[in-house]
């Protein structure tokens, strides 16, 4: 059997870590062979749920999961991590606006930016889930100077998962006929959900989806606030759906992207071939070797195609000066 990777996850306690943590367990994520260590980070006050987290997943008996660490210490969370998954985060509070949450959000990056800088092992990769994702990944990025910058992604995979569906739907095929869905930007409203490139049974899908006027209205809208519309309708956030968007992330990763498509996830946006801003963390279209992952080349946008993605570019240039004293 293989030796163990070290999977360290923030916010194990939360809605997300309680969908995820069963499935980095079971085999699902890193293979029947994997077997994995979980070293789950929770704050002091969440440590006795976290604390029934743990005896579940010893009452699911997987016979991968060799252990189960839970602490509140950064340290002992990242301590040898072959991969982070970032998911706690403090969550939007009544009133506030997205540069409040940012700043809310920022110390506890660059603490744990830190943490793994110091802690992680040397092959470590780092999937940000916490809102806002993009730029709580750029402050953790900055604040690990030894972590090479394509270890850092930001999760848009959810966004991705979401724009499939829809226009799985509205063509009336299944899900699996859906592919080349690219998912450019921030993962908020800003967000550019790329019906012009993605294919339906291997068609364009604007050759399927003939009514322009649905794709760039109801579609870009459904996909740019299916979050908000899940806790309009659940009273709360999405859980299921993001940890699942974190295990496809991840699969992505460690499995050759299949030919001629591709998967999105939000990277460091140096020497990107579109023209995107550099310094920044943001989606694009992405292929696997299994070994490591490469911004897709060649795609011709169409005008309309880069206003939006220089929308979403200007509101990432935002979020990042709300925080530049940190990202000195």
């Amino acid at each position: 059997m293989k030796n163990p990777i070290r999977v360290a996850v923030t916010g194990g306690a939360g809605q997300i870590g309680y969908s995820l943590l069963f499935r980095l367990a079971s085999g699902e994520t890193f293979g029947p062979d994997q077997p994995v260590i979980l070293q789950v980070l929770e704050i002091p006050e969440a440590l006795d749920a976290l604390r029934g987290v743990v005896m579940e997943l010893e009452d699911c008996a997987f016979p991968l999961l060799q252990d189960v660490i839970a602490t509140s210490d950064e340290k002992e969370a990242f301590r040898d991590a072959n991969w982070a998954i970032l998911v706690g985060g403090k969550p939007r509070g009544k009133g506030q606006e997205r540069a409040d949450v940012i700043k809310d959000n920022a110390p506890i990056f660059v603490t744990q930016g830190r943490a793994i800088n110091d802690y992680a092992a040397e092959d470590v990769r780092v999937l940000v889930v916490a809102n806002p994702c993009n730029t709580n990944a750029l402050i953790a990025m900055k604040s690990a100077p030894d972590v090479p910058a394509d270890r850092w992604m930001a999760m848009t995979r959810l966004d991705q998962n979401r724009a499939q569906a829809q226009l799985a739907r509205k063509a009336g095929v299944p899900v699996s006929s859906v592919t080349n869905v690219a998912i450019w930007g921030n993962h908020s409203p800003t967000m550019y959900p790329d019906f012009e490139h993605a294919r339906i049974n291997g068609r364009p899908a604007t050759e399927v989806i003939t009514d322009r006027a649905w794709l760039e209205g109801e579609f870009l809208t459904v996909v740019q606030q299916r979050g908000k519309a899940v806790i309009d309708a659940r009273g709360k956030s999405s859980a299921a759906s993001a940890a699942n968007a974190a295990i496809n992330h991840i699969q992505s990763m460690l499995r050759p992207t299949p030919e001629g498509d591709w998967f999105s996830a939000a990277v460091f946006s140096a020497g990107n071939p579109y023209g995107v801003p550099e310094d920044l963390i943001y989606s694009f279209p992405l292929r696997s070797t299994g070994n490591g992952v490469s911004i897709v080349g060649g795609l011709e946008l169409s005008d309309y195609a880069r206003r939006k993605l220089a929308i979403s570019a200007d509101e990432l240039r935002e979020e990042r000066e709300a925080v530049a004293e940190l990202l000195k």
